[in-house]
């Protein structure tokens, strides 16, 4: 439970410690537990929930927190911080984290890194991609960080904010209730908040239950990776170009290290655990030079996974009353542009500018969603088409593709 008031009782949150008037509860009167009190004593004042304690869900709860915000998240997943490998904080990530007070966080526990190697099919050097520097030119461009370090920092923000993260729970239903959201999360508990943020991923829950709907499309790939340790030469993200696929290295720390493959002409299906590792050797077989030293690396790695490569766009509006969805449930990218994160953040950042620029919640939501729509779209877009010309071995069009996306991504947000 991270609650910062000293109000709210640190006994069991679900124990009965008042009454209150009740349309639905038989006698009119129904009795509510210690954090339902907590956000129920600030009806019509700036009470939120957000469903999922993701990327997008933690930086919305820190932004709207630090802005006079009463924030709860509800979180189907465990406590535990999630598994697994890395992702790439790129400039726009680092620029809305650093408006947080974040950024110097992640570069102290990731890998700064400034540029992108691409190496062709042959093991030749095809070209290095300097990165825009938007934090300042003596700190990185980039940061790469593993999953579970990254989770870590976002959640002691929120908790440093008096974010309240509940776990094993997440939201059931949703009705609008004049200027507020009446929320019933899974557990049958109640809330009555003036705002709903939807932030649990591509496949979102709080998206249908908005009304809002959006098409999956997979993209004929499956993304792999590993966890290993990071050679020494790797300074930097290096792409390798395959004649079948596409595999890189992307430093997380300075010792670890995430393997990628991007498999092409596949069809989506799942492999046993065991297997994992050695068809990804398998797979990078193909490729010469430095992805032999890869290869050897990836049969010790205790962290393999293969994924669908599916992107999802919200077409019209991403919100619905005082509810709206942010992130991956909004907009999610194939992971070729490394930048699905930065779009994440971004988001939560700039949800909470617009609703403290605007005096209703609904102006501040239409703002924010026109705000973000043609960015996010382009992002999607542009990481769709670098699938596709992937797909048939076109990589030299792909890389001019990715530098100028990044370089569009530098402008403000």
């Amino acid at each position: 439970m991270l609650l910062s008031d000293d109000r709210l009782p640190t006994a069991d949150i679900r124990r009965p410690i008042r009454i209150r008037r009740s349309a639905d509860a038989p006698y009119g009167f129904e009795e509510i537990g210690a954090l339902e009190a907590y956000m129920d004593s600030y009806r019509g004042a700036r009470t939120a929930v957000i469903v999922g304690a993701g990327v997008a869900g933690l930086t919305a709860a820190t932004a709207l927190a630090r802005g006079g915000w009463q924030v709860e998240i509800v979180e189907v997943g465990p406590p535990e911080a999630p598994s697994g490998w890395g992702l790439c904080l790129t400039g726009p990530s680092l620029r809305a984290l650093d408006e947080l007070g974040l950024s110097d966080a992640c570069i102290a526990e990731g890998y700064g890194m400034s540029t992108i190697t691409h190496v062709d099919m042959n093991g030749k050097p095809a070209g290095e991609v300097p990165l825009p520097r938007l934090i300042g030119a003596r700190r990185p461009a980039m940061v790469g960080i593993a999953r579970p370090v990254l989770h870590r920092i976002l959640h002691a923000a929120a908790e440093r904010c008096g974010v309240a993260v509940r776990h094993g729970v997440t939201v059931a239903a949703v009705d609008q209730e004049g200027e507020l959201v009446r929320v019933r999360l899974s557990d049958g508990t109640v809330r009555r908040v003036a705002l709903l943020v939807g932030a649990d991923g591509i496949r979102s829950s709080a998206r249908g239950l908005l009304g809002l709907e959006t098409s999956l499309d997979f993209h004929g790939q499956m993304v792999w990776r590993a966890l290993v340790p990071r050679p020494l030469w790797a300074t930097g993200i290096h792409h390798f170009a395959g004649k079948a696929d596409a595999a890189g290295l992307v430093p997380v720390s300075g010792r670890q290290a995430y393997v990628f493959l991007t498999e092409n002409g596949v069809e989506q299906s799942v492999l046993p655990d065991a297997e994992l590792a050695p068809r990804l050797q398998q797979l990078l077989e193909t490729f010469p030079g430095r992805v032999e030293e890869i290869r050897s690396l990836v049969s010790g790695s205790e962290s393999v996974v293969r994924r669908p490569v599916l992107t999802a766009l919200l077409e019209g509006a991403w919100n619905q009353g005082n509810g709206v969805v942010i992130g991956d449930a909004a907009h999610a990218p194939a992971p070729q542009m490394a930048s699905g994160a930065a779009l994440a953040v971004e988001d939560g950042l700039v949800l909470a500018r617009e609703l403290e620029r605007h005096e209703s919640v609904g102006a501040g939501l239409q703002a924010f969603v026109n705000r973000r729509t043609q960015r996010c779209r382009t992002l999607v877009e542009t990481s769709m088409a670098i699938a596709g010309l992937e797909r048939v071995q076109r990589h030299h069009e792909a890389y001019a593709l990715v530098e100028s996306c990044h370089r569009l991504m530098a402008q403000p947000a």
